[in-house]
């Protein structure tokens, strides 16, 4: 009887299909949370510019706060933001001033009934 040279392997070396599969899984979940998501912080940058543009402005200085939400709501009509309404925006003095604070939660669907809720604010 003779010895056979067969090579039996003691652990794998590389990645199996199994786990090539897993990473790949989490890799896109990541990629959708952040598509989905993406939109809402560029938003929220457009509501931070037009909010400051319209605090700074020297023409509204004294203006009512009623004005205020209203150019407020002509800006974000142009930029088409509706996760946030110009009632939601509050007045408040300061030492240096007056400033425009806000608080507001956008809501986006990631697969089905999972919703995000990222809450941004302005204080």
């Amino acid at each position: 009887m003779g010895v056979t040279n067969m090579v039996v392997p003691h652990r794998q070396r590389g990645l199996g299909l199994l786990m090539l599969l897993v990473i790949l899984a989490n890799i896109a979940l990541v990629a959708v949370i952040v598509i989905k998501i993406g939109p809402l912080y560029l938003n929220e940058m457009n509501v931070a510019r037009a909010v400051h543009g319209v605090a700074t402005d020297p023409e509204l200085a004294d203006a009512p706060p009623a004005v205020l939400r209203d150019r407020l709501q002509r800006r974000w009509d142009i930029d088409y933001i509706d996760q946030i309404q110009a009632r939601d925006v509050k007045l408040k003095r300061t030492p240096k001033g007056r400033a425009l604070v806000y608080k507001y939660e956008a809501r986006v669907t990631l697969f089905y009934n999972i919703d995000i809720v990222v809450r941004f604010k302005n204080l």
